[in-house]
C-alpha cells in the first residue's frame, strides 16, 4: 500500500513528510518570539487555540536564510512528542509513494537523523523527513523548558 506524502519546497528543492503526520497547511502568520528556545525554533504561533513551536526548516536543512513572508506556508504536523509548525516555501502536492520508489535513509545518509528516506522519481528526488528526529533530544528539552516558562504546553 503506497504511503501518501505531503510534498513541499524550500529554495526550489522538493521535500516530503508523511501525510499521516500532517494536520493541515496554513498561510504563514506572525510568530511570537519564545525566549530561551533552541536556535532551530523561530517562536510560537496559536492555531485555533493550540500554541505550537515554529521550526526553521531552512536552518535545519542548512539552507540560505530569509525572512518569512505572506507567500510562505506552515505545515502543521505531529511528532511523537508535540505538534509543530514547519516553515516551507510552499506545500505543493500530496502524492502516493510506492515502496519500490523509496530508498531507506540508512542506505544513503545513516548519520542524518532527520531523514527517513529518498523517493526516486523520473524528474528527480524527494527527501522524506522523519518528524520524530527533527528536533534533537537537547532541542526538545530546551523547548519544553522555554514553553513551560512562557506558560505554553510542551
Amino acid at each position: 500500500m503506497p504511503e501518501p506524502l505531503v510534498v513541499f519546497t524550500l529554495v526550489g528543492a522538493r521535500y516530503a513528510v508523511p501525510l499521516s503526520r500532517v494536520e493541515r497547511v496554513v498561510r504563514a502568520v506572525e510568530i511570537t518570539r519564545l525566549p530561551a528556545a533552541p536556535e532551530i525554533v523561530l517562536g510560537i504561533i496559536n492555531v485555533h487555540g493550540c500554541v505550537m513551536p515554529v521550526v526553521d526548516t531552512r536552518k535545519r536543512f542548512g539552507l540560505p536564510q530569509r525572512s518569512i513572508g505572506p507567500q510562505d506556508q506552515f505545515i502543521i504536523a505531529h511528532t511523537m512528542r508535540r505538534i509543530v509548525a514547519l516553515v516551507v516555501d510552499s506545500a505543493v502536492d500530496v502524492m502516493p509513494c510506492d515502496p519500490a520508489q523509496r530508498v531507506a535513509a540508512e542506505h544513503i545518509l545513516p548519520e542524518f537523523a532527520q531523514l527517513a528516506g529518498v523517493v526516486k522519481l523520473a524528474d528527480g528526488m524527494i527527501l522524506v523527513h522523519d518528524l520524530d528526529g527533527f528536533l534533537s533530544l537537547d532541542e526538545e528539552h530546551a523547548l519544553d523548558e522555554a514553553m513551560g516558562a512562557a506558560g505554553g504546553m510542551p
